[in-house]
C-alpha cells in the first residue's frame, strides 16, 4: 500500500479518532501552540465512558476541558510544565506536578518511566513522500510517537512545515483527524520601562558573535528590539518568538559565527502569531530538534559566547532562584532555565543571565528577599547562578563568597528595600 491509500484508510473524525483511548491509559498530548484542540475537545466529550486516564504533557495554553471540574476520576493530568489552563487544578490537588529539567522528559517516555499507551498530536498535512511535521512544538513529541502504542494525528492545514528532526510519517499513526483551526496567539504585551531598562543591562554582556537563548516577554523583546548593527548573532533556544523573528529579518542574527549548527537558528518550540508561524513555514534557516538534543547542557555548552537569559520569581540574598512557585504555590516548571543556564556556563565565553524586576505587586515587595517564602522550590541552585540583571544593575556572583553575593545583590534591589534587607542579612551573619 503506497502512503497515500495508507492516510486515506486512517481517515477518522476526531470522535472516532478518540474511541482508540481507554480507561487507564497514559496519554500525551502536545501542548503550547501545537495543542491537538479538536482531538482534546472530542475526549473531553467522551469524560462519561472513560475513567483513571493520565494526561502527560507541557505548557497548555488557553482553556482545557481535560482539567474543567467535574472531570476528576476520569481524567488526571500529569503536568511536567504547568500553565494557565491546569494551575487551578494542580493547587487544588485535582492534578498533579512533575519538577523536571526540560531536556529530560522525553527520556521519562523512551525508558519508561513514564509509560505511554496514546501520543495525540497536530501536525502539518503529509508531503509529496508521507511526512507530516510536528511544526510548532518538536519538544517531547517524536520521543512520545516514537514509543506510544497508539498514534492520533490532528492533520490542520494551518500548520507551518517546520524543517529538522520534526517529522511523523503516515505509516507510524493510528488514526489522521482532518481538522482545520487556527493555531493559538501569544500577542505580546508592550514592555514596561523597568522591562526595557533590564533589557539594556542583558544587552551590554551580549557581544558580536554571541549565540543566544531567550524566551518571551516585555525582557527578551526588548533585548531584541534594542539589538542594531551588524552583531551575526546566533540563536540556539527552547523557543521563538516574534521578537527574535523581528531580529532575525533586521539581519541582526545570521548565526554565521556559531560554531554548533552555523547558520541555522535551533529551536523546540516556538509561540507567537500567526506572522511567525507564516514565518517558519518552510523556512531551511529553522531547524526544530527534540528537546533532548536542544536543551541539552552539553550540547548548548557547545556554542561558543553562549549568552542563556532567564527569568525568576525571587532571589535570596545568597543567589538560590525559585522561577516555578510562589511559595507553595505552583505557578509554572523547572522549564529550560537550569538546562541553559548550565550550558551557557560551560560554554567558552558564555554568560548564563537570570533577568528580574527588582519589585513585585506593583513595587510593594522586593523579588531580592532575605529567605525565600516558606514552600519555595529551588529551581537554580546558588552555585549555578553567574549574572543577576534588574533594572538597577548587574551582579555577576559566580566566584562569590555568601557575603560579597549579599552585598551585591543588595545593590541592584530597588533602594526602597536595601536597608531592610542589609538588616536581613545581618541577621543572618552574611553581612557584618
Amino acid at each position: 500500500m503506497n502512503w497515500l491509500d495508507d492516510y486515506k484508510s486512517k481517515l477518522k473524525s476526531a470522535a472516532e479518532g478518540v474511541r482508540l483511548v481507554e480507561s487507564g491509559d497514559r496519554v500525551y498530548y502536545a501542548g503550547n501552540a501545537a495543542i491537538p484542540q479538536a482531538l482534546v475537545r472530542a475526549l473531553a466529550e467522551r469524560h462519561d465512558e472513560l475513567v483513571n486516564v493520565q494526561l502527560n504533557h507541557v505548557l497548555l495554553i488557553g482553556e482545557d476541558p481535560l482539567s474543567a471540574p467535574g472531570m476528576e476520576g476520569h481524567f488526571r493530568h500529569n503536568s511536567l510544565f504547568v500553565g494557565p489552563a491546569d494551575r487551578k487544578a494542580v493547587n487544588d490537588g485535582r492534578a498533579d506536578y512533575v519538577p523536571i529539567f526540560l531536556h529530560q522528559i522525553p527520556r521519562l517516555f523512551q525508558e519508561g518511566i513514564v509509560p505511554l499507551d496514546v501520543a495525540m498530536v497536530q501536525t502539518s498535512p503529509p508531503d509529496e513522500h508521507g511526512f507530516m511535521s510536528l511544526g510548532v512544538e518538536t519538544l517531547a513529541s517524536v520521543a512520545a510517537c516514537q514509543v506510544a502504542k497508539t498514534v492520533i494525528v490532528q492533520v490542520n492545514e494551518r500548520m507551518p512545515r517546520v524543517l529538522g528532526d520534526t517529522f511523523l510519517h503516515v505509516n507510524r499513526v493510528d488514526a489522521v483527524v482532518e481538522v482545520t483551526e487556527p493555531l493559538p496567539n501569544l500577542v505580546p504585551k508592550p514592555a514596561t520601562d523597568v522591562e526595557k531598562a533590564i533589557a539594556q543591562g542583558v544587552l551590554r554582556l551580549i557581544t558580536p558573535g554571541c549565540t543566544v537563548q531567550m524566551g518571551i516577554g516585555g525582557i527578551p523583546d526588548s533585548v531584541y528590539e534594542a539589538m542594531e548593527g551588524d552583531l551575526e548573532l546566533g540563536i540556539h533556544t527552547e523557543m521563538i518568538s516574534d521578537g527574535s523573528m523581528r531580529a532575525i529579518q533586521r539581519g541582526v542574527v545570521t548565526g554565521t559565527r556559531k560554531n554548533l549548527h552555523p547558520g541555522k537558528v535551533v529551536i523546540t518550540f516556538a509561540l507567537g502569531s500567526d506572522e511567525l508561524y507564516d514565518f517558519l513555514d518552510n523556512n531551511p534557516l529553522i531547524e526544530a530538534h527534540p528537546v533532548s538534543h536542544v536543551n541539552d547542557p552539553e550540547v548548548v555548552a557547545k556554542n561558543d559566547n553562549m549568552v542563556a537569559v532567564n527569568s525568576a520569581i525571587e532571589v535570596d540574598l545568597t543567589g538560590q532562584i525559585c522561577s516555578d512557585s510562589i511559595g507553595p504555590y505552583i505557578y509554572s516548571g523547572f522549564g529550560g532555565q537550569v538546562d541553559f543556564i548550565r550550558g551557557a556556563a560551560h560554554s567558552k565565553g558564555g554568560r548564563p543571565i537570570i533577568a528580574l524586576p527588582s519589585t513585585a505587586k506593583s513595587g510593594e515587595m522586593s523579588r531580592i528577599v532575605p529567605f525565600l517564602k516558606q514552600g519555595a522550590g529551588v529551581v537554580t541552585s546558588r552555585a549555578d547562578v553567574h549574572y543577576v540583571v534588574t533594572e538597577h544593575g548587574a551582579a555577576n556572583l559566580f566566584g562569590k563568597n555568601l557575603r560579597e553575593r549579599a552585598e551585591a545583590l543588595i545593590g541592584i534591589a530597588d533602594p526602597r528595600f536595601r536597608e531592610e534587607l542589609e538588616r536581613a542579612a545581618k541577621e543572618r551573619r552574611l553581612l557584618p
